[in-house]
Formats: C-alpha cells, structure tokens, sequence
C-alpha cells in the first residue's frame, strides 16, 4: 500500500510517503511557519522526491488529534483537499499512536507514556508497550492531569519512557514526584508523519467526508463561551 502521510498536531509538522512499511521520503520542519504555509509543499516534495503523483498514492493518512486545534484543522483540511482532489480514501489516525511507533525505533522497554502538553497542568496521553515489534495500545486517548498520570506510571511498576512534544514536561513532572523515566532522545522525541504512515497501514481507508478531527476536549474559545452562557442564565 502506497501511502502519504500528513502531521502537523503541535508545532513541528511533516509529510511523509511509505510503501509496505517501508519509508520512501519524509520532510519535517519546524522553524516556526504556519502549518497552512508548509504542509502541503512539504507533501509536494516528498512526493517528487518519490517520482510520485497524488493520483499515485492508494491513500492518504493524517493525525487526526488530539493536538493543537488549529494543527489539527490544517492538517485535516489540508487531506481532505488532496483526497477530493485525487480522488483518493483517507485514513485518520490517533496522533498519539503515530508517536509511540517512535518507541519502537528506540527498543523502548517497559511502558511507553505519550505526551502532549494541554495546558492547564493536563497533557494528551496515551500508554504503550512495545511488542513484536509495534505498540500495543494500553490506555485509550485522554486528556489527565500530570499528578494523576503520574499515580497511574507509579502503580505499574514498570521502566517509564516518556516522548511527544510534551515529553519535557511530563519527564520533569515525574522527576519531581521521584518517579524514575527515561526521556526519548531529540531525534525520537517529536511526533512525524513517519508515524502516521506505520499507524495507518492496516486501518481500512475510508471517504474523506467521514474524516473529522478528535481533540478530546473543548478548545478555549468553546469553553469560554459556555461560561457566558452559563452565566446569562443564572
């Protein structure tokens, strides 16, 4: 299966292409440009670099959250257009599964703490261990306090190994709390479009109109404006 792949759920975003399994290109950047400006010629790049069309690819793959709402959106949008476009299916994917593949490229042991800063002293987590060679999931996606996900790594007993763009604040969290980790190296550390790709394979595509992103919580603006409302109703 020839799949491009799309990731922009935090500040780094990238495009990749695979075949089987196997990684033909990937671009990343993050240098601080809206995603809207280098998403799609980072996909226009790695598909040349391929000798590849839109019309060449079986699908095209996204991280669909949680993250960043507007990285979310772009990175959604900006599928959806290609696969219109190309009349091609899409595959959305849980940006935390993508990340975790990460894990398997480090020999990861024990349990595997995906983390994205939420704000608000919360993070996007999901835990994994490695097996076979690919993460298996053990917690779905949630947004969790750093003090309650901290209690959950305690009770397991086991080696912790904590990446993602959150990673940072997560480690330091748990090093506070005396809780011993394992920080992923920088080169490991961020979530990519690498990740998608091997996420996506195996999941059956499906029309681009049934894509939609997942954030798992309201955005701030949402939040916001129940309080109002909750407010003018009192």
């Amino acid at each position: 299966m020839l799949i491009l792949a799309l990731e922009s759920s935090a500040k780094a975003a990238s495009a990749a292409v695979a075949r089987d399994g196997a990684l033909l290109d990937l671009e990343f950047c993050n240098d601080g440009l809206t995603h809207s400006v280098t998403l799609l010629p980072m996909a226009q790049t790695a598909l040349e670099r391929c000798g590849l069309l839109p019309s060449d690819v079986d699908a095209v793959a996204v991280s669909r959250g949680p993250g960043s709402f507007t990285g979310i959106r772009i990175g959604v949008s900006a599928v959806k257009g290609l696969c219109w476009g190309a009349d091609k299916p899409a595959v959305g994917v849980s940006t935390l599964e993508a990340m975790a593949w990460n894990a398997v490229d480090a020999n990861a042991d024990g349990v595997v703490c995906c983390a994205m800063d939420a704000r608000r002293s919360q993070v996007y987590n999901a835990l994994f261990r490695v097996e076979g060679g690919r993460p298996r999931r053990l917690t779905e996606d949630r947004a969790i306090g750093l003090d309650e996900l901290a209690d959950e790594l305690i009770s397991t007993g086991k080696p912790i190994f904590v990446l993602g763009d959150g990673a940072l604040l997560c480690y330091n969290h748990l090093l506070e709390r005396s809780v011993p980790a394992t920080l992923a190296p920088e080169e490991l550390r961020l979530q990519n479009a690498w990740g998608v790709c091997r996420a996506a394979e195996g999941k059956p595509p499906a029309s681009a109109a049934e894509l939609l992103p997942r954030y798992l919580r309201l955005s701030q603006a949402e939040r916001e404006r129940l309080e109002r409302l909750k407010k003018e109703t009192k």
